[in-house]
């Protein structure tokens, strides 16, 4: 279950998500003196206020949000999303694509920042795909809309799409943590199981990064100063690199052809030579991929 308040002019909302069939709002407010939502209603009478119920008998909609970063859970059904791009053909061609797939409902398809920022507001939907850029400036309007979604609604996750592999856009998406976030390539939206994944991944707590951009990064390593990222060895480079993509030990293991157990020291010698050995997992495992993006630069 999960409980959400907002405060308005002269109200407060108070909204309820669980995994249920709702109920009669009638039926509810009947009940014994003091006790259920009957209860509820007279102590906010008493205050001069009124209580308001919208429910319905209705099936379960997946609506189970994650509860803290880095131990969240993707919803039972269809991930619910909101799609930004200001050209229709695209965006209804993305529309088409994501909903054709059965693992995803678009809630919403709009056309500009500020309608992104409402619809996420007044749907909470699981996950968030936008171009980044859009009206008005068409500059990062959509990292700028990342982020500040990211700040009001950590339940939602958000994938960016450019068609720069310029990591400077990509640093810019991330530089205040990664969780929750993913930067691909516009043309990613031709491969369905790509996309997918990174909206499950964003819509989980998780992040994703563009291999080409991270690809980018590696390539100008030459460009660092002094950095601790110096000291790694090929292999732990390699080993960051695919962090830096929003891999799992086990899918590092997978990618490289190593076992688990080695991939767990390879990560522990990074998080040694970074400077981060005493902080914890999460923590170290994102400063580690920061530091690797912002030596590229």
């Amino acid at each position: 279950m999960v409980v959400r308040i907002t405060r308005m002019e002269g109200e407060l909302g108070i909204e309820v998500y669980d995994d249920g069939v709702g109920f009669d709002p009638a039926a509810g407010e009947a009940g014994e003196a003091g006790g259920g939502l009957g209860g509820l209603a007279d102590r906010i009478a008493a205050l001069g206020g009124a209580l308001d119920l919208e429910s319905a008998p209705t099936p379960a909609r997946g609506c189970a949000r994650r509860f803290q970063r880095g131990s969240a859970r993707l919803p039972d059904g269809p991930l619910r999303v909101v799609i930004a791009e200001d050209h229709y053909l695209v965006r209804e061609g993305v529309r088409a694509l994501l909903e054709d797939s059965g693992e995803v409902e678009v809630v919403a398809a709009v056309s500009t920042a500020v309608e992104l920022l409402d619809a996420v507001a007044e749907l909470a939907p699981d996950g968030v795909l936008t171009d980044i850029r859009m009206p008005p400036g068409h500059h990062m309007e959509g990292i700028d809309a990342a982020h500040r979604i990211r700040a009001e609604h950590p339940n939602v996750g958000v994938v960016v799409l450019s068609q720069h592999a310029d990591e400077g856009y990509a640093f810019a998406l991330l530089k205040d943590g990664t969780a929750g976030l993913a930067y691909l390539l516009k043309d990613r939206i031709g491969d369905l199981d790509e996309l997918l994944r990174a909206l499950r991944e964003v819509c989980a707590g998780r992040s994703a990064l563009d291999a080409r951009v991270v690809d980018a990064l590696v390539e100008r390593r030459g460009r660092r100063a002094r950095s601790g990222l110096d000291e790694l060895t090929p292999r732990e480079l390699e080993v960051l690199r695919e962090m830096a993509r929003g891999k799992t030990n086990s899918g590092i293991a997978e990618a490289l052809f190593l076992s688990e157990s080695a991939v767990e020291k390879h990560i522990s010698a990074i998080f040694a030579k970074l400077g981060q050995a005493g902080e914890p997992h999460l923590h170290r495992r994102v400063a580690a991929v920061l530091a690797f993006l912002q030596e590229s630069q």
